[in-house]
C-alpha cells in the first residue's frame, strides 16, 4: 500500500494489487511514486509541521508511515521529528528496500500485509497513512486497527482524497476541450470499480472525521495543503506527468472515446512540441487533505 496509484485523488499508489509478481517492474513503480511524493513534498512538510503543533510538545518517540511505498514521506517525517524512530510500513519488500536506500539509515522498515498484519506494527505516538486505507476492504476496521496502535495521547493522521491533480489547460489544442475533466471522471469510475473489487469490501460513508471517532479517537481537525507547481515545469515533473498520463492511458482506455485516446497519444509523443515533455503550459496543481484524531490520555 503506498499511497499513489490511485493518487490524492486516489493516489499515493499501490503495489498491492500487483501482488508480488516477479515480472512486475518494481523499479518503475518506485521511481514513479518517488517523483510524485517529491512533487508533493512541500505539502507534506507543511502537514508535518501542523501535526507537530497538534501534539503540542508531547514526546514523539515512534512514528509509523503505514503504506509508505518507497519512503519519501517517511523521510520527511524523520526530518520533522528528528528525535523519533520513524518506521516505513508496506507490503512490498522491494519498495521497503528503496526506502532503506533513500533514507541512509534514518528510517526503519517493517513489512506488513494488511489488514492481517495490523497487530505486528507495535505502538506509536504518531501514525501517518497516505492514500493507503482505500486499498483495504473494510476502511473502518482499518482505522480502528490503526487507532489501537496509538500510545495514550497519540495522533493518527490520514491523508485521503484531497483534490485530483490538474496539469493540463482546459483547451490544450488537441481534440475536444475538457480532456482533464473527462480523465478525472473516468478515473473516479475506475476507483469505484477498484473499491468494489477489493476482497471483503465494506461500503461506508467516507466521512473521515466521523470514521476516526467511531475508531475510538477524538477528532483533532482536518487541513488541506496546496501543491502548486506553475508552468513551465522542470524536467522531473514533466517526466512524472508523462508516466502518469501513460498509466491513465493504460487504465482508462476502455472508458474513453477514440478522440480522447488520440489526444492522450499525442500528449505522450516524446518528439512532438504538443507532447507533455515539451509543452510550456503544463503545470501541476493538487491538494493534500489530512484528517487527524487523538487517542485519549486514558487509553
Amino acid at each position: 500500500m503506498t499511497g499513489h496509484h490511485h493518487p490524492p485523488e486516489h493516489h499515493h499508489a499501490h503495489a498491492h494489487h500487483h501482488g508480488q509478481d516477479a515480472e512486475f517492474d518494481w523499479d518503475a513503480l518506485a521511481g514513479h511514486l518517488e517523483r510524485e511524493a517529491e512533487l508533493q513534498a512541500p505539502a507534506v512538510t507543511g502537514a508535518a509541521r501542523w501535526l507537530g503543533g497538534l501534539l503540542d510538545g508531547a514526546p514523539v518517540r515512534r512514528v509509523l508511515d503505514v503504506g509508505s511505498g518507497p519512503g519519501v514521506i517517511a523521510g520527511l517525517l524523520a526530518d520533522a521529528f528528528p528525535a523519533a524512530e520513524v518506521v516505513a510500513v508496506d507490503r512490498s519488500a522491494a519498495l521497503l528496500e528503496r526506502a532503506r536506500t533513500r533514507s541512509a539509515g534514518r528510517v526503519g522498515t517493517h513489512r506488513a500485509d494488511l489488514p492481517g498484519d495490523f497487530g505486528t506494527l507495535g505502538r506509536a505516538d504518531l501514525v501517518w497513512s497516505g492514500n493507503a486505507i482505500h486499498h483495504l476492504g473494510d476502511q473502518q476496521a482499518a482505522l480502528t486497527a490503526l487507532a489501537a496502535t496509538l500510545r495514550p495521547g497519540g495522533l493518527l493522521a490520514v491523508a485521503e482524497r484531497g483534490l485530483p491533480a490538474r496539469y493540463l489547460p482546459r483547451d490544450l489544442g488537441l481534440g475536444r476541450p475538457g480532456l482533464q475533466a473527462r480523465l478525472d471522471a473516468a478515473h473516479e469510475d475506475s476507483f469505484t470499480a477498484m473499491r468494489e473489487s477489493v476482497p471483503d469490501t465494506v461500503a461506508v460513508v467516507e466521512d473521515w472525521p466521523a470514521m476516526l471517532a467511531v475508531a475510538g479517537l477524538v477528532p483533532s481537525g482536518t487541513r488541506t495543503f496546496l501543491v502548486d507547481r506553475p508552468a513551465p515545469l522542470d524536467a522531473p515533473a514533466r517526466a512524472f506527468l508523462h508516466v502518469q498520463l501513460s498509466r491513465r492511458r493504460d487504465q482508462l482506455a476502455e472508458r474513453l472515446d477514440g478522440a480522447d485516446r488520440a489526444a492522450l497519444d499525442a500528449l505522450l509523443d516524446r518528439d512532438a512540441p504538443t507532447g507533455i515533455l515539451s509543452r510550456p503550459d503544463a503545470f501541476y496543481l493538487t491538494a493534500l487533505t489530512v484528517h487527524t484524531a487523538r487517542a485519549t490520555d486514558g487509553r
